[in-house]
């Protein structure tokens, strides 16, 4: 019996060192779904930002979703529908339309869970996001206001 529990418990420490143990990661914000808004009269029009963060169970940050609502000739869009016919990406430094130039902020603030690393200059522009080159002071402020929320 004694030979049978010693292979036993070798096999326990043998499947815990090969398998290890997997850290379980832990966010500094409460689960659900938050809403964010910023009005903004952006090229003397009003428009309005909107951030939409998800949180999952363990308080991590999961889904980033951004946008713009705006008025374009007297119809009431966003500009992630408008997609290429917003016409950004002939007047962008960096050759990208405004949705593209979006998805990659999303997928940032998902990455570094939350917008501290993010530092805007005067023209409300940032560097902290390759490929990124448009203001973004706007969402920015959708995205805090909505970040609030999940504390």
């Amino acid at each position: 019996m004694k030979k049978y529990f010693g292979i036993f418990c070798a096999l326990v420490l043998c499947l815990l060192l090969f398998t290890g143990c997997e850290k379980v990661s832990t966010g500094e914000y409460k689960e659900g779904t938050y809403f964010g808004t910023y009005e903004d009269t952006y090229g003397g029009s009003n428009a309005v930002a909107t951030a939409v963060v998800y949180v999952d169970s363990t308080g991590m940050i999961k889904s980033v979703f951004l946008d713009t609502t705006y008025t374009k000739d007297e119809v009431l869009t966003t500009k992630k529908t408008l997609g290429d016919d917003y016409g950004m990406k002939s007047h962008s430094e960096a050759g990208k339309e405004w949705y593209e130039q979006v998805n990659l902020l999303e997928a940032k603030v998902v990455e570094n869970q939350g917008i501290s690393f993010i530092e805007l200059d005067e023209d409300g522009k940032t560097d902290a996001v390759a490929g990124v080159t448009m203001k973004i002071n706007a969402l920015y402020k959708a995205l805090e206001n909505a970040l609030e929320q999940a504390k």
